[in-house]
């Protein structure tokens, strides 16, 4: 069995240095996982097709980095053994079949552990492995809006928003994975028993809108899009138009931040109406649209740039790229996150 290795190589370092992870590929959420298991030191060996074919080559490509990679035909008996021989020697499984494909392959999870009773099998769909709708294909739009995510994103007035697919795909799915894989190794250490893990985007968004759905139980959230706090409802929380066409995030949420973006803007708090009355939101907005509509986007960024008025520049990715404070970290694009240092003996 001939192991390549990724563009971008595998590092070997951090802090799940000497754990192998075997990732059966994927698209969406199974490589973004896997990329982060490998960014934080896991060696991650991932099976490819044997014909060559990989999905959306082009899209995923940043996501591969960090790997090594076999092609097998999983349809192919002896290729299933060697698949199941690397199991063997291997710490975590991750795979993105729908329910019941890797069972029929002859790899699912009971196979693999009744052969290594120490894996953690990592599952990753976007209904989950059970449910009236486990067999139903999908995307990161259609779990979102089985959700309630999605309703909740957008303008007032204005159809639902999709948010790329970074809040299904990678935040709800990918990094619940993730999280699950890591608490299945840290149970793992002290009973030495590994475990499957159902990670599914549905879940994993459900888990994320607990704040909105604690809001909507307090009276403090309306079911309808851009009307509140922080959906672009508030003047103070929201985005705008600048006079060059660029735009600006306004965050000013604390009172402290909201009088710096006052100040800046040359407004007079005695003569604006209480902000916490949101009947008075739309007079506010159009007051805070029509100063930001003098002036370009780099002239207000800069003028807010050392105030705590949480007022930021809305940047292309390419402008993104080159801002001083990415640079300074070396954190874009698509760095490796989050950073570790050890501790200095003795520190107090």
């Amino acid at each position: 069995m001939a192991i390549a290795t990724t563009e971008g190589g595998f590092r070997g370092t951090g802090p799940l240095s000497g754990l192998r992870v075997v990732e059966l590929a994927a698209i969406g959420p199974v490589p973004f996982a896997c990329m982060v298991l490998a960014d934080l030191g896991a060696e991650v060996i991932r099976v490819e097709r044997a014909d060559g074919r990989r999905a959306f080559e082009q899209w995923h490509r940043e996501l591969d980095r960090g790997r090594h990679r076999v092609a097998l035909d999983l349809k192919d008996a002896d290729d299933v053994a060697e698949l199941l021989r690397l199991v063997d020697g291997s710490d975590v499984l991750v795979e993105g079949f729908r329910p019941g494909v890797a069972e029929r392959l002859g790899i699912g999870p009971d196979v693999c552990l009744g052969r290594n009773p120490a894996l953690v099998y990592a599952r990753m769909t976007g209904w989950g492995q059970d449910g009236p709708l486990a067999h139903t294909p999908g995307h990161d739009i259609n779990y979102l809006a089985l959700t309630g995510a999605l309703h909740a994103i957008g303008e007032a007035g204005g159809p639902p928003v999709v948010p790329l697919n970074l809040l299904g795909d990678f935040g709800g799915g990918a990094m619940f994975l993730v999280a699950g894989v890591l608490a299945a190794l840290y149970g793992r250490a002290s009973t030495g028993a590994g475990q499957v893990v159902d990670a599914a985007i549905v879940d994993g968004v459900g888990a994320m809108l607990g704040m909105l759905v604690g809001m909507r139980s307090a009276g403090q959230w309306r079911d309808e899009r851009g009307v509140n706090l922080l959906d672009g409802g508030a003047p103070f929380y929201t985005c705008y138009t600048c006079a060059d066409g660029g735009h600006l995030a306004v965050g000013a949420l604390e009172e402290r931040f909201y009088a710096a973006l006052l100040h800046g803007l040359g407004l007079d708090p005695a003569a604006l109406p209480d902000r916490d009355d949101p009947a008075n939101w739309p007079f506010l907005r159009r007051e805070f649209a029509n100063r930001f509509a003098t002036r370009g986007r780099d002239h207000w960024a800069r003028l807010f740039e050392a105030t705590e008025a949480c007022v930021t520049p809305v940047l292309t990715a390419d402008e993104a790229a080159s801002h001083p404070h990415h640079l300074a970290r070396g954190s874009h694009p698509a760095a490796a996150a989050p950073r570790f240092r050890r501790a200095r003996a003795g520190l107090h």
